[in-house]
């Protein structure tokens, strides 16, 4: 049974710079899941890359050949690889403000290719975006990769992903990071805060007999300022 050839789904993004070469970078990503580092061949040159990986769980190998619009610095270009795909960051040999029109040479629409959306930025936005080019110090180097020989250089950014070591369950993210509800009810109100409230059929009582002694007061104190009668005046005959 013959091994199926495919091409994988390439992601690319970029930024410019013409005076900051770590700025003058591209983004590229290629989907490759399944693939180890012993089955890869990568051959980056100043104009082109071409990548061969084979998986055996998959039974398929990924080829893929580009061109580059423009031409890059091998030497000080950058390439992680993972368990799903091929990382690398590009840098661009002419230092410019603008950015490349396409990534590759041909104007001619790839199905294969497509925009990094988590990576990319507009032209003009570019210095309110924060500077990631310090994501590279984890990548290995791409100096003097011919074919398999600059694959040792793909020690890639360690067990933990790239994130430097980051415990991200100790940042409060998710449902597991929210402290109990019960205990902060316990915290601000004590055990159970109806104990405190007063017997409402008590206080009506007490409000009915303060009423009561209210309108006996009253009656004693209207009986004792009452007029006195006016005298019977009897006529004398």
């Amino acid at each position: 049974m013959s091994t199926a050839q495919i091409t994988p789904e390439v992601l690319w993004a970029q930024r410019s710079s013409a005076s900051v070469a770590s700025k003058n970078i591209v983004y590229l990503t290629i989907s490759v899941p399944d693939v180890p580092a012993s089955s890869c061949k990568i051959d980056l040159k100043p104009s082109s890359l071409t990548f061969t990986g084979h998986s055996d769980t998959k039974k398929i190998t990924y080829h893929v050949e580009l061109n580059f619009y423009g031409e890059i610095d091998v030497e000080n270009s950058k390439t992680n690889h993972t368990a799903r795909d091929i990382e690398f960051v590009l840098r661009k040999k002419d230092l410019k403000e603008e950015y490349w029109p396409r990534l590759l040479k041909d104007a001619q629409k790839v199905h294969f290719l497509k925009t990094d959306f988590d990576k990319w930025v507009d032209e003009d936005e570019q210095d309110e975006k924060p500077d990631d080019s310090g994501m590279m110090d984890g990548m290995g180097g791409m100096g003097g990769m011919e074919g398999m020989g600059g694959m040792g250089g793909m020690g890639g950014m360690g067990g933990d992903g790239g994130f430097g070591g980051i415990d991200f369950s100790k940042l409060g993210g998710g449902a597991g990071g929210m402290p109990d509800m019960g205990d902060m009810a316990n915290d601000m109100g004590g055990e159970d805060s109806d104990d405190d409230m007063p017997d409402l059929e008590d206080e009506e009582g007490q409000k009915e007999g303060e009423s009561e002694k209210t309108s006996e007061t009253t009656g004693e104190a209207g009986s004792s300022t009452a007029k006195p009668a006016t005298p019977k005046i009897e006529e004398v005959s």
